[in-house]
């Protein structure tokens, strides 16, 4: 465990797994326009902002999936360093994009992607960290809200729990008045999942995808009710589902197998 800090200031680190580092960009963007955090934390690793690596902290924020078996060993050493673990973004959160591979075969995934120098790396099926280590927190999203991050932090620092929305996507259209995508023959997750983004994708004209996560206990049938009404059923919509939440559909259809 980390020690107690001698000038008051909680130690912060960040760490990158299997991802874009997108999330860590947009903390970046955010500490521009938010310097007090700055103020009131000491970061003493985040290699997209600074050279200095220490390796005494108590707040950890991990990027990316675990793709690897030797991102295990890495990722149980920051639990066991780290008094608050927070999972940064989709990939960390969900598995993300990188899950997609677990739609087929290992050996085609790496030869797709490694050619005939396959046997060089090492990879496997792409899990969210919480698979390996024990989450305290997560901040959804790809990439991740800079607000909500800055709001999540503050929490943090006082010892709260951050409010994740736990709503639909769908609640934040209607206080934007946005027409639904649906109604003029467009395709969106917005019923199933978690609000949070202030509906940034569907007040633009472009279908919610699904990054932040299914939100607890969707409504499938509901959803089903809608994509019947819109003369499309869950197979035809499958790949967008899958955008984000690969992992969470299998683990779920895992789940319903055993019971």
């Amino acid at each position: 465990m980390s020690e107690t800090p001698s000038n008051g200031r909680p130690k912060i680190a960040f760490f990158d797994f299997a991802s874009c580092e997108g999330c860590q960009l947009t903390v970046v963007d955010s500490l521009q326009t938010h310097l007090d955090l700055l103020n009131a934390v000491e970061i003493v690793q985040f290699r997209e902002a600074m050279t200095e690596k220490g390796e005494d902290y108590q707040i950890a924020f991990i990027e990316g999936s675990c793709t690897r078996e030797a991102d295990e060993a890495r990722l149980l050493e920051i639990r066991e360093q780290a008094d608050v673990v927070v999972a940064l973004g989709a990939c960390a959160h969900l598995g993300g994009v990188n899950a997609l591979k677990n739609l087929h075969p290992l050996e085609d995934t790496r030869r797709w992607v490694y050619g005939d120098k396959a046997d060089w790396y090492g990879t496997y099926e792409a899990r969210p960290i919480g698979a390996v280590i024990e989450v305290d927190l997560a901040i959804p999203g790809c990439p991740i809200d800079r607000e909500e991050f800055v709001r999540v932090v503050k929490a943090v620092l006082i010892g709260k729990t951050p409010p994740i929305p736990d709503y639909p996507v769908c609640v934040e259209c209607k206080l934007k008045e946005n027409v639904c995508l649906f109604d003029i023959g467009k395709f969106c997750l917005g019923p199933v999942v978690r609000a949070g983004c202030d509906a940034i994708c569907p007040t633009y004209g472009d279908g919610c995808e699904g990054c932040r996560g299914f939100i607890p206990h969707p409504n499938q049938n509901a959803m089903k009710d809608v994509l019947a009404k819109a003369g499309l059923t869950v197979e035809e919509v499958m790949s967008r589902m899958t955008m984000f939440n690969t992992y969470q559909l299998q683990e779920q259809l895992v789940e319903e197998e055993g019971r």
